[in-house]
């Protein structure tokens, strides 16, 4: 039978020990972007005809909802 050989230090000393050359570096906050007044100012107009687009889509839904019940109720009242 096969015995395998004991030896006399149970784990070898690495034969090559890692050292790091330069050190981290740390992190570097974000740079700091200027906000120009004219970009402020596109931005507050843009919601602004965004939102009065938004409401004039919501008044002619409304309109129509409304136009159509009458019309129903016209038609209805007419075929009597």
């Amino acid at each position: 039978m096969f015995l395998p050989k004991n030896p006399d230090s149970p784990t070898p000393p690495p034969a090559h020990t890692h050292t790091p050359t330069e050190p981290i570096p740390a992190r570097r906050s974000l740079t700091s972007v200027s906000i120009d007044q004219k970009a402020v100012i596109a931005l507050v107009v843009g919601g602004v005809v965004l939102t009065a687009l938004l409401a004039a889509v919501a008044v002619t839904a409304i309109s129509v909802a409304v136009a159509t019940v009458v019309l129903r109720s016209m038609l209805r009242d007419h075929r009597r």
